[in-house]
């Protein structure tokens, strides 16, 4: 028979954050793929389990799916974990979860922390609905597209950030998304957590003063609902609710132009052509 892949959630700080059954599972395994075998040898030795591991991350993957595929298939059992939480979480592990499916091998989570929800439930945001971006494009375009991509979902959005790109993500959030509430929140179980709440306006202002460091959670908070386009609704109308709710210009002229179904030319005349009449 088939061996079972399991998928093992790891402290994000913490050692002490990790399950009874997850130390079970890592310690009568077959194998332990890891992100990092020296960082994971850490945890390993916290709780006395000398099992066998190999690296599994994102440059090999590809390559080691295929090997772990083998031995499952000759019945061994095979725990994957990444450097911390809940492997496929922005992290390696879909690619073996998905081929081992295929092939009819038994998939098994073993649940634990992840980052992005410790950072939803502290940050005093309705958590009702979540919607987990994972991290933004590096670069400025790709970045500003994508905000305007999950701009309008009715949910609270969460982002993973690193402390070299906080600044330009922040002010981009700022821009297309408009000055909503929001919590950034970093190093998350460990010594130095934080976390800064306001809104995305307060908080840009206070990284720019003290760059955060550590591993980022950006939290961003729902838009502030704006009124449904109807026979009457204007474009001056509905760009004055998204203005005064903090979206930048620019971005406020293209969803007008969305929500009427108009060009965004077309919306930025008719905008215009009110204002210059009063």
């Amino acid at each position: 028979m088939p061996g079972v892949l399991y998928l093992v959630a790891t402290p994000i700080g913490n050692l002490q954050d990790i399950t009874y059954r997850a130390v079970e599972t890592l310690h009568r395994v077959d194998l332990i793929a890891c992100e990092d075998t020296r960082h994971t040898r850490k945890l390993l030795t916290h709780y006395r389990i000398s099992n066998r591991t190999v690296s599994y991350h994102e440059h090999n993957e590809r390559e080691r799916a295929e090997e772990l595929l083998d031995r499952l298939a000759a019945g061994e059992s095979v725990a994957v974990v990444t450097d911390a939480g809940t492997p496929g979480i922005a992290d390696p592990g879909f690619r073996i979860a998905e081929r081992a499916a295929a092939s009819g091998i038994d998939v098994v989570a073993v649940p634990g922390a992840t980052a992005f929800v410790a950072a939803a439930v502290v940050s005093g945001l309705p958590t009702d609905s979540i919607f987990f971006g994972g991290f933004l494009p590096s670069k400025k375009g790709e970045r500003r597209r994508r905000l305007e991509e999950i701009a309008d979902i009715p949910a609270t959005i969460v982002f993973y950030e690193t402390p070299h790109r906080i600044e330009r993500a922040l002010a981009d959030c700022l821009e297309i998304l408009g000055d909503r509430p929001a919590a950034l929140a970093r190093e998350l179980t460990k010594l130095h957590e934080e976390v800064i709440r306001g809104d995305l306006s307060e908080i840009a202002a206070a990284s720019a003063a003290d760059p955060p460091r550590g591993e980022i959670v950006l939290v961003i908070g729902r838009r502030t609902q704006v009124s449904k386009p109807s026979g009457e609704a204007t474009a001056a109308e509905l760009f004055a609710e998204l203005t005064s709710a903090g979206t930048e210009r620019k971005a406020a002229i293209k969803q007008v132009a969305k929500m009427l179904g108009i060009p965004k030319a077309e919306a930025y005349r008719r905008i215009s052509y009110t204002a210059d009449s009063e």
